[in-house]
């Protein structure tokens, strides 16, 4: 029974989670913390007992949709660090290697 209220609260999504971009209105608010530790649900309808499903599945699939684009960003930013770490290695490497190599040419030439 869940499967088919978490498939429908899916399909009933207006935007999309993957890839790099997230494509949602302007009017979409990311989900903050507080939100998220207060959020309370209606009852069920007449007849049952807990919470309404519909509005569990729609708010779940909203939470996960907002840490799958913040998993996203977090990869991204770890993927620069490394490019920007990787370049500064090298950058230092070629810096000792020049400053290595005109060391050795000012022994050479008897100059200290």
């Amino acid at each position: 029974m869940r499967v088919f209220f978490r498939r429908r609260g899916r399909n009933q999504r207006s935007w999309s989670v993957g890839g790099s971009t997230c494509y949602r209105s302007a009017s979409y608010r990311p989900l903050r913390p507080w939100q998220v530790r207060e959020r309370r649900f209606r009852p069920s309808r007449f007849g049952q007992r807990g919470l309404d499903p519909d509005e569990v599945a729609q708010f779940l699939d909203r939470v996960a949709g907002d840490l799958a684009a913040v998993y996203d960003a977090l990869a991204r930013s770890r993927q620069e660090s490394d490019r920007i770490r990787d370049a500064l290695r090298r950058w230092q490497s070629e810096q000792f290697r020049a400053r290595l190599a005109g060391q050795q040419r000012a022994e050479r030439r008897g100059v200290r």
